[in-house]
């Protein structure tokens, strides 16, 4: 419930233009959105249990959100798309994201390297593991670790590689 709450206040604060660009997207992919809404709350759950006061600030929590819902919906995306489809889908997404929800320079460079790093974890993982059998736990397992080794940037220069970025 509380999820739900969640997304209809984000929904709420959306221009009418961004409302009818939601729906067309909503009504070009509908299974998608659908799995898409789906990952999105399973990604909150997990995020919370795992980093409940991080998890929607700009801390390590948040990172390791960003990074999960890229994987997810990808995942989902995957049992009915191409893997290269579903890449591209989340890309579209997460990306619209920051658009529909803008954020300051800094926290918007930082979600934009977590949701790469995502796709990074998403793809790596492809070669290993047949699609279809793909289960949340396994991006869980990968990305918990990497929360340890997150670094913490503080201006625009700041260039985290490979790993994990939050910013204070």
């Amino acid at each position: 419930m509380k999820t739900l709450k969640i997304f209809l206040n984000a929904f709420r604060n959306l221009s009418i233009k961004k409302i009818l660009r939601l729906l067309q997207l909503a009504l070009g992919n509908p299974f998608l959105f659908v799995l898409t809404l789906y990952a999105s709350a399973k990604t909150l759950k997990i995020a919370k249990k795992h980093f409940p006061v991080t998890n929607s600030s700009n801390g390590v929590g948040n990172a390791f959100r960003h990074a999960l819902w890229f994987c997810l919906i990808a995942n989902y995306a995957c049992k009915i798309h191409s893997p290269k489809k579903s890449i591209a889908w989340a890309e579209k997404v997460t990306s619209l994201h920051e658009e529909f929800f803008p954020n300051p320079p800094l926290q918007k460079k930082m979600d934009l390297h977590n949701n790469k790093i995502g796709k990074q974890l998403f793809e790596e993982m492809l070669t290993g593991i047949h699609r279809q059998f793909f289960e949340t736990s396994f991006f869980v397992e990968k990305l918990l670790p990497m929360t340890k080794d997150a670094l913490l940037i503080s201006d625009l220069d700041g260039d985290a590689g490979d790993k994990l970025m939050f910013i204070e």
